[in-house]
């Protein structure tokens, strides 16, 4: 008979995905065109009207850039299994005549996968599974490790379903390994034990001890540095929330999982702390967020002077200036409005296993590479702006129309308008087959840069005096137009209002699945910004509905306010929750 005791502890496994992380990419002009050394290839270069591209065999990626004054501007594509792929911004500056050197840095994703086995008083041995990359733990309902011999078993359960087994592996006593298959998530994990006190499946080690606040270095990125002190917030106060997120304990599935907290007042940059091994330097997804960005692109495009604007109708810019032959009436009267406000119409809605246009069906068909072209196949559920539901496609939509009004790619669109002047250097965006970037989803972003969306929405458009965005449209896309899951929407920004003192404060905020947030309090001058990993776990709300109102606002003071006072978290804050049948419009604007 065999004991499942000796198994209890931590565990972790890791595995690294991508042909490689980072490579020297040198492109030379010579007698018969251009080259390119990478990898220790070399390579012959396409060139076309001033844009360069080669593609590396063996799906290892591919390049496109334009050859401009100060050097060539592109970005890497590294191809997925199912066509699409992951982008990333390159520059390659002059080295002397004919020649341009800089760094391709695709980045080599990884998933990590904790064990945290414990006994319990039946004798059984419970467990808890993490994974900070896609909360697949809490996905499943891993809640039990069974031992026979060298075979061991995962079980679980989704809801209120009946426990299933997850997965069947093996452990060798020898070498202190036990081993699960993931074919889903690239094969086989080994797990080996992991010292506890300083794992990051904690915050920052099993007994953190008491936090200091330090203010965050200033930096070549934009954001000047301050201190909560000079910025009027209460340091105390601050010490507080984060000494909540260090020692929340991690024994549940519902335990918030805060990777990053950051903070700006007044412009500066007052607060920058990480956790769970996040670190400043490191790409983090923000999922649904990256509708917000979305939104944020468009503005810029219409500011730049792209032919688009609020009430260009979807069919018409698509189509390339006219309507399509036999386009029925309705479909006549949606406009670009319409698509970032998720009021579309289209049966499109995410939380509807049966609309044909859900996210799930949009980026899994195979049968036509051009999402938006699917997208604007799909039937109408509803006249356009009469209700919003939340649909992913809309907002992959509107990042296609800029392409079609541009006539450029939009992330080429990002790169000149956004990114150069807000100095985003890095970033990841993921490809869809056909080339074109997704609007919806699947960007990645350093925390620093992430917050800096919310900074130029609080500074009514503008970065470091640079308008970017027009006032109008800020105000618009970060004012309510509809109700949507119980709460307000803008044009692909959530609102919300907070209490503060002895009054109520409007916020506004980007939210992706996990815990992916960028929170804007105009009124306070404030900017909060966190990443989490609480994908499919309540915790992914909790900066928004927990550590904002309770800790964070109470701790910021206005002018006038005495220094001295003590600031008390409050309990008080319970807005509501969860999808709600309400999805009328507050203020259609159509």
């Amino acid at each position: 008979m065999t004991s499942v005791d000796e198994l209890a502890g931590l565990w972790k496994a890791k595995r690294w995905f991508g042909a490689f992380e980072r490579a020297r990419l040198i492109i030379q002009r010579n007698g018969q065109g251009y080259s390119a050394d990478i990898l220790g290839r070399v390579m012959p270069v396409r060139e076309e009207e001033a844009v360069l591209s080669f593609v590396l065999p063996d799906s290892q990626g591919e390049f496109r850039g334009r050859l401009q004054s100060d050097g060539v501007h592109g970005r890497w594509v590294s191809r997925g299994a199912k066509g699409g792929g992951s982008a990333s911004p390159v520059f390659l500056p002059a080295d002397g005549p004919n020649r341009w050197i800089g760094e391709v840095e695709p980045g080599r994703s990884e998933f990590t996968l904790y064990l945290l086995a414990q006994k319990r008083p039946d004798g059984s041995m419970g467990v808890l599974m993490r994974n900070p990359e896609r909360d697949i733990g809490a996905q499943f309902g891993v809640e039990r490790l069974t031992r026979d011999g060298n075979v061991v078993k995962l079980f679980g359960r989704r809801g209120q379903q009946a426990e299933r087994e997850f997965a069947t592996g093996s452990y060798d006593a020898e070498r202190q390994t036990i081993s699960f298959p993931f074919p889903d998530r690239g094969g086989t994990y080994d797990f080996r034990r992991e010292a506890e006190q300083q794992s990051d499946v904690y915050a920052r080690g099993k007994t953190p001890g008491a936090y200091r606040y330090r203010p965050p270095p200033g930096l070549d990125d934009g954001w000047p540095a301050s201190t909560l002190e000079e910025e009027n917030i209460d340091r105390a106060g601050i010490e507080r929330m984060v000494q909540v997120v260090l020692d929340a304990p991690m024994d549940a599935a519902t335990t918030p999982k805060i990777h990053a907290l950051l903070v700006a007042r007044h412009g500066k940059l007052v607060l920058e702390e990480y956790f769970h091994g996040e670190n400043r330097d490191r790409l983090h997804q923000i999922y649904s967020a990256a509708k917000s960005v979305t939104t944020t692109i468009v503005g810029a495009a219409m500011f730049a002077g792209a032919p688009l604007k609020l009430s260009s109708p979807v069919y018409q810019v698509m189509n390339g200036g006219t309507f399509p032959t036999g386009l029925e009436p309705a479909k006549r009267q949606m406009t670009l409005e319409h698509l970032l406000t998720m009021s579309s119409g289209l049966f499109c809605d995410d939380d509807n296993d049966a609309a044909p246009g859900n996210e799930e069906r949009l980026t899994t068909q195979t049968e036509e590479p051009d999402l938006n072209r699917y997208t604007l196949k799909v039937p109408l559920a509803t006249p356009p702006g009469e209700k919003a539901v939340y649909c992913s496609a809309s907002a992959n939509l509107a990042l296609g129309m800029v392409t079609r009004a541009t006539g450029a790619s939009a992330l080429e669109t990002f790169d000149r308008l956004i990114a150069a002047p807000l100095k985003i250097r890095r970033y990841s965006w993921w490809v869809v087959p056909d080339g074109q970037p997704y609007g919806a989803g699947g960007v990645g972003f350093v925390a620093r840069d992430f917050m800096k969306f919310g900074q130029l929405m609080l500074n009514g458009g503008t970065w470091q005096g640079q308008r970017i965005l027009s006032r109008e449209f800020v105000t618009r896309a970060s004012s309510p137009s509809y109700h949507l899951w119980g709460w307000q929407y803008g044009y692909l920004w959530w609102v919300i209002d907070y209490p503060y003192k002895n009054r109520t404060v409007r916020a506004f905020f980007a939210g992706g699945s996990g815990g992916q947030v960028v929170i804007v309090v105009p009124e306070l001058d404030l900017v909060i910004g966190t990443y989490g990993g609480n994908y499919f776990s309540p915790g992914g709300w909790y900066v928004q509905l927990n550590l904002t109102p309770q800790y964070l606002l109470p701790a910021v003071r206005e002018a006038g306010d005495d220094r001295s006072a003590a600031v008390v978290p409050r309990k008080d804050f319970a807005p509501k929750k969860g999808p709600e049948a309400d999805a009328s419009p507050i203020k259609p604007q159509h």
